[in-house]
């Protein structure tokens, strides 16, 4: 019996889906967690009375901690294991929260952003990787679509929080609240979380074959089975080096400026946008609630592409979604001086084809590599990407001191989406 081609085409499971949802869990305190700072920057910097640069590097100091976390936990999966890598990832990420609570001086908040953002780069990975290998073939888009829009309503949660929380107890609450969520996510995650099938089948490590053997009862895959034998030729080390192999170099440079591309452009969306309509003169509560709109519209933006995929081709699909995007910020610009009403329904479209284009980068990213490196793949290409949305943040508050305006910056981000369909278009994913 061939175990992949079983979960390959037999109907998800309620475990499967269990997996699915944990991942969703996940992502959800990931954009609570790594979004906070751009909610209460405002409180942040009036209290130690920062620059918007310093602002901005405070905001890159979580993404800064994700390129790391991606770079350096994230390969580890291959080697130990998506489980125990989720589970040191996500008590790291509690960490950094908790620390934030405590922290008085713009160094120790930048120092537990980036210990926050290590746990959530060591994350995303794994769950990306975990979903993409429970979910059979023909629901394999729109479960990572439904894992993609967890960062949305995870970031709208946050928006929600901070309104509440900062009013009647400050802006350390919202990250209390962050990590005593966090711990109480690395103890779900504990009893119920299951290794990788993959990883089971390809690494062997102890007991492999009784871990199989429970996992699979509980998706429903029954009768006799073997390990496939391998040849000696065929077990290759994993290395970062692999991608760079005559086979992998072109889709690997690819994939990586597409991420870094995507994801400049939407963590200055999402991260500057309150803090930019707040300082055009738009009330707090109102920039916020835009904000907050971008989130909504993530999370729906994600779930759409998703249903697409499903029926479409998620490379043509995601093509789509990138030129429509940068449509949409140019359309955005103008809209902040006028009606609220208007610019919270660009705001959710903005953040639908954003978030969208994220979700698609997710669900192409696993079908480029083998099973045995695959974490390593994904996470490399998501760690490069983090490159984009480090320097994004702080680009843009030294561009603000220097005098830029809001429109320029949005002109620039819809540039900036145009180059990733670019790459998107001479990328040519291989089959699951």
């Amino acid at each position: 019996m061939d175990i992949k081609q079983q979960i390959n085409h037999n109907p998800m499971s309620a475990t499967q889906w269990l997996v699915v949802a944990l991942a969703v869990l996940l992502n959800m305190l990931d954009g609570f967690d790594v979004l906070a700072v751009a909610f209460t920057a405002k409180s942040i910097r009036s209290e130690l009375g920062l620059s918007a640069a310093q602002i901005g590097s405070l905001i890159s100091a979580g993404l800064i901690g994700m390129t790391i976390g991606s770079l350096t936990l994230g390969p580890l999966a291959d080697k130990l294991g998506r489980r125990p890598l989720l589970l040191i990832s996500t008590a790291v990420s509690a960490l950094g929260m908790a620390l934030t609570y405590f922290a008085h001086s713009v160094e120790m908040i930048a120092f537990s952003r980036v210990l926050t953002g290590i746990g959530v780069g060591g994350i995303l990975p794994c769950t990306n990787v975990i979903v993409s290998e429970y979910a059979n073939k023909k629901w394999r888009g729109l479960a990572i679509a439904i894992y993609a829009s967890g960062f949305g309503i995870g970031a709208m949660l946050g928006g929600i929080s901070t309104v509440a929380l900062q009013t009647e107890y400050g802006w350390r609450a919202v990250f209390l609240l962050g990590a005593v969520m966090t711990a109480i996510a690395w103890v779900i995650l504990y009893v119920l979380l299951p290794e990788s099938v993959d990883y089971l089948l390809n690494k062997r490590p102890a007991n492999a074959k009784e871990r199989l053997d429970k996992i699979l009862a509980k998706i429903g895959i029954t009768g006799a089975w073997e390990f496939p034998v391998q040849a000696a030729s065929a077990v290759k080390k994993v290395s970062f080096l692999r991608l760079f192999e005559k086979e992998n170099i072109r889709m690997t440079l690819l994939i990586w400026l597409a991420f870094v591309t995507v994801m400049a452009s939407y963590y200055f969306i999402s991260s500057w946008t309150p803090a930019l309509l707040e300082e055009a003169g738009m009330p707090k509560t109102k920039s916020q609630t835009v904000g907050m709109a971008i989130s909504i519209g993530g999370a729906i933006g994600s779930l759409v592409f998703g249903f697409l995929v499903s029926r479409w081709d998620a490379r043509k699909v995601l093509l789509a979604f990138t030129v429509s995007a940068a449509v949409a910020v140019c359309v955005f610009v103008p809209a902040t001086s006028a009606a609220l009403s208007l610019s919270l329904v660009l705001a959710v479209l903005l953040g639908a084809l954003a978030n969208g284009c994220i979700a698609g980068l997710y669900t192409i990213n696993p079908t480029l590599y083998a099973a045995d490196f695959r974490s390593t793949g994904v996470s490399m290409a998501i760690g490069v990407g983090r490159i984009g949305s480090m320097i994004s943040p702080i680009l843009v508050g030294f561009l603000l001191d220097d005098g830029w305006q809001k429109n320029q910056l949005y002109f620039g981000a819809a540039v900036v989406l145009l180059v990733a369909t670019v790459a998107l278009a001479l990328l040519k994913p291989k089959v699951a």
